[in-house]
């Protein structure tokens, strides 16, 4: 498919739509760490950097863990906007490169 040149931008048709699906993204995200933690180590708190009596491994692979979940929810929920705002516009809501801008 090609591209128009003169493609019109939705900067502020996909802003509400992309912080409300930002915020539910990170709801939902944080939801997944904590179920997703209790269900490996059997522990209702994961542990955070400042957590004295953690090592460095569980910290870290808390972290790990929950910045995937939370990279996945927010890609999860970008295309979800992205496509819901082709289909009721016929302009995808990104920059021309692919990107974010």
């Amino acid at each position: 498919m090609g591209h128009d040149k003169k493609k019109p931008k939705l900067p502020l048709v996909y802003r509400p739509v992309g912080f409300a699906l930002g915020w539910a993204s990170g709801a939902l995200a944080g939801y997944a760490f904590r179920a997703t933690w209790k269900a490996i180590r059997h522990e209702d708190d994961a542990p955070d950097a400042l957590d004295r009596d953690r090592g460095w491994g569980e910290v870290l692979l808390a972290a790990a863990l929950q910045g995937a979940l939370f990279a996945v929810a927010r890609s999860l929920a970008d295309r979800t906007g992205a496509k819901a705002i082709e289909r009721s516009t016929g302009v995808w809501p990104g920059s021309d490169d692919g990107g974010r801008d």
